[in-house]
This record gives structure tokens, C-alpha cells and sequence, in this order.
């Protein structure tokens, strides 16, 4: 990890290149975007004396204290596995955040596409805020700023969703390097390259932060994994309080996917997630 950082003076606004003092070499403990620091000045540059005590911690993409994770999903190009879209969200309840969900690209999206999207709908929308998306109709985007409007706020997703673009409509000025999603390969390419917190102009920051395709979860107990998926933490008042809901008897949750109430492609993707954790 690189020694030098870029730190907001709280009072002044300005930005000052920083070094870690030395003793951070000996500790675990590292800054990451959207960490409070105490710094002095040596001269010309800033040298950061400690990191103050962080109310939240987001692991991937890492950054700490912030208000929600914007968890942007396409249906076209690229067309995201719901599973991705469901370990993100792992992550998020893991890291105790409130989750926003951004359908991005509907302007894309076709009329053999509506069974798709109102299936989407129907399944997320019960369980976390949904707002449908698009970079260049604008279609949204006012929704979308309401949202944001003096939160502090990380954009998560797969390259190629348009994370990028959306930033550049919503914070004007903020000329965010965009690529074309590969016609061939059916994805993004990687166009931001390090995590940044921007301010916005209507109040609030966000993070533009690196793409990735590959969510790691496998950190998670499996054990703990029912409680990372919203539905089953709710509903999961099975005939066994240690049910993890696979193939035990009186399981409840096996009951309501197939009484519609839980989306059975959100219980598989949980027994896709908990096969995972398990063989780690």
C-alpha cells in the first residue's frame, strides 16, 4: 500500500497531500476512503497522526462511514447474474449499510425485456429502495438525486453497468472517464482505478469506486449467511432456531419460496452463497 494519501482539510475544504506517520507500518490499521484523520502540516505536506474510530466498514469496495451503498444492476450489456447483485448485497447487510438499488440502462432495455424487469421489480423492490435508470435519457435521475441529497454514498457494481456515467450526470463537472461495454465480451472494462470521494453540487459526497466482477464473500460464516439475505432474517421462525433453512424439517422458509412470498431465484442464489461459504 502506497505511504502517501490525499486528505480534505474538514474546515478549509483544501486538499493536501499526506504521508502516514511512520508507526502505521507496525499496526493493522490503514486509512481507506471516507476515513476522518488527524494530520499536521510539515512544510508543504501533511502527515496523518491517527485515524478517528469509524461508525461503518464496507470491505469491498473498501471505504468506511458512509450512509448507503448504491448498488447499480443492468439487464443489457452488460446482463448481470442476479447472483452477483445478491452477494453484493451479502456484503452490504454484513457491513450493517442501507442499500439503494439502481436498475441502470432501461433505455436499453426491449419489450422481450418487460418480463424480466417487472420480475426484477417485483423481487427487490419489497426488499430494498429501487430506482429505474438511465445515463442518457435521464430518465431518473431526479429520483435518484433525492436519494443522495446530503447522504454520504458509494456507487458498487460490476464494470460496465454505467456507475461512471450516472456520476457524471448527477455531479456535473465531475468528467469521469467512461468506456463502451465490449460487444463481444458482453462487459465493461475497468475505468475507474482508485476510489474518490466528490461532492455534490446539491449537497452530500459519493464514491466512485473501482469496478469488479468477482464478489468475494467466502469470508462469511455460513452459519451466518441467513441473516445477510433480508427476507430469511425476517421470516425465519422455523421449527429449529438453528435452521440454516437447506434441507432441515419445519423449515419456514422453504415453505413461503414456494408460496411465492421469498423469490425462489433469491433463495437459490442463497443456496448457491451458503454451498460457497461452506466448502471454503
Amino acid at each position: 500500500m502506497s505511504n502517501a494519501l490525499i486528505v480534505e482539510d474538514i474546515n478549509t475544504k483544501e486538499r493536501i497531500r499526506c504521508v502516514l506517520r511512520g508507526r502505521f507500518r507496525l499496526t493493522d490499521l490503514k486509512p481507506v476512503v471516507g476515513d476522518i484523520v488527524e494530520y499536521v502540516r510539515v512544510h508543504d505536506i501533511g502527515v496523518v497522526e491517527s485515524i478517528l474510530k469509524r461508525k461503518n466498514e464496507l470491505p469491498k469496495p473498501k471505504i468506511a462511514n458512509v450512509d448507503q451503498v448504491v448498488c447499480v444492476y443492468t439487464l443489457r450489456r452488460p446482463e448481470v447474474p442476479l447472483l452477483v447483485l445478491d452477494k453484493l448485497l451479502v456484503l452490504v447487510e454484513e457491513a450493517n449499510l442501507n442499500a439503494l438499488i439502481v436498475l441502470n440502462k432501461i433505455d436499453l432495455l426491449t419489450e422481450e425485456d418487460e418480463q424480466r424487469k417487472r420480475l426484477f421489480l417485483e423481487t427487490y423492490s419489497k426488499l430494498y429502495p429501487v430506482v429505474m435508470t438511465s445515463a442518457k435519457t435521464k430518465h431518473g435521475i431526479d429520483q435518484l438525486v433525492e436519494h443522495f441529497k446530503d447522504k454520504t454514498s458509494v456507487f458498487a457494481g460490476p464494470s460496465g453497468v454505467g456507475k461512471s456515467s450516472l456520476l457524471n450526470v448527477i455531479c456535473p463537472g465531475a468528467n469521469l472517464k467512461t468506456q463502451e461495454v465490449s460487444e463481444k465480451l458482453e462487459r465493461g472494462r475497468h475505468t475507474t482505478t482508485a476510489a474518490e470521494l466528490l461532492h455534490l453540487p446539491f449537497g452530500g459526497l459519493v464514491a466512485d469506486t473501482p469496478g469488479f466482477s468477482l464478489i468475494e464473500v467466502d469470508h462469511i460464516r455460513a452459519d451466518k449467511l441467513k441473516y445477510y439475505f433480508k427476507e430469511i432474517r425476517e421470516h425465519g421462525n422455523c421449527l429449529f432456531k438453528d435452521c440454516n433453512h437447506i434441507d432441515e424439517p419445519g423449515c419456514k422458509i422453504k415453505e413461503l419460496v414456494e408460496e411465492g412470498v421469498i423469490a425462489r431465484s433469491r433463495y437459490e442464489n442463497y443456496l448457491e452463497i451458503y454451498k460457497e461459504v461452506s466448502e471454503k
